[in-house]
């Protein structure tokens, strides 16, 4: 799943944070349900993917302009 960016010489840059936002989120998603399940294994895995994830997200926004940040926080995708 692809964002449009605002200035197409930014669409790879915002391709970036939106895919790290998407594998961010599913990976949110597991770790509630094993946090529900009580699975303590597999909430650690899903926490640690989610850390990475996030830490990836955050590096791919720092090199995006503040407006292309604003249209990501303001999709479907975030």
């Amino acid at each position: 799943m692809t964002l449009e960016a605002i200035k197409s010489k930014n669409q790879g840059k915002v391709n970036r944070a939106v895919n790290w936002s998407i594998k961010l989120s599913t990976a949110n998603d597991k770790r509630d349900e094993a946090d529900g399940d009580g699975n303590e294994k597999m909430y650690n895995k899903y926490n640690t993917i989610c850390e990475k994830a996030y830490d990836k997200y955050l590096d791919a926004m720092w090199h995006l302009p503040k407006y292309e940040q604003k249209h990501i926080e303001q999709s479907k995708f975030y």
